[in-house]
């Protein structure tokens, strides 16, 4: 197998956090904190981004590394997507 057919897609990926009407902006923050790895200020602020906008991307990285942190987030019950990242 080539390099070019490599089963890992390559690139930077996302994770988006949704809007939803079953998470508090407590547990999504901690969510943030914990998993994310964001301070305090930053996971307040997607918070605030999910609740306004409908959606924030929380986390950008590899595929692999965007794949654990969309699981994580998905386990604890926020709903998230996992993208490409488009500059």
């Amino acid at each position: 197998m080539s390099k070019k057919q490599s089963k890992t897609p390559r690139g930077q990926y996302r994770v988006v956090v949704h809007n939803d009407d079953h998470n508090t902006f407590d547990h999504v923050i901690n969510c943030l904190i914990d998993v994310c790895g964001h301070n305090l200020f930053q996971a307040e602020q997607c918070a605030i981004i999910v609740h306004s906008h409908k959606y924030c991307s929380v986390f950008v990285d590899s595929y692999t590394e965007c794949e654990l942190v969309h699981d994580y987030l998905d386990e604890l019950g926020l709903t998230v997507t996992l993208e490409k990242f488009k500059k």
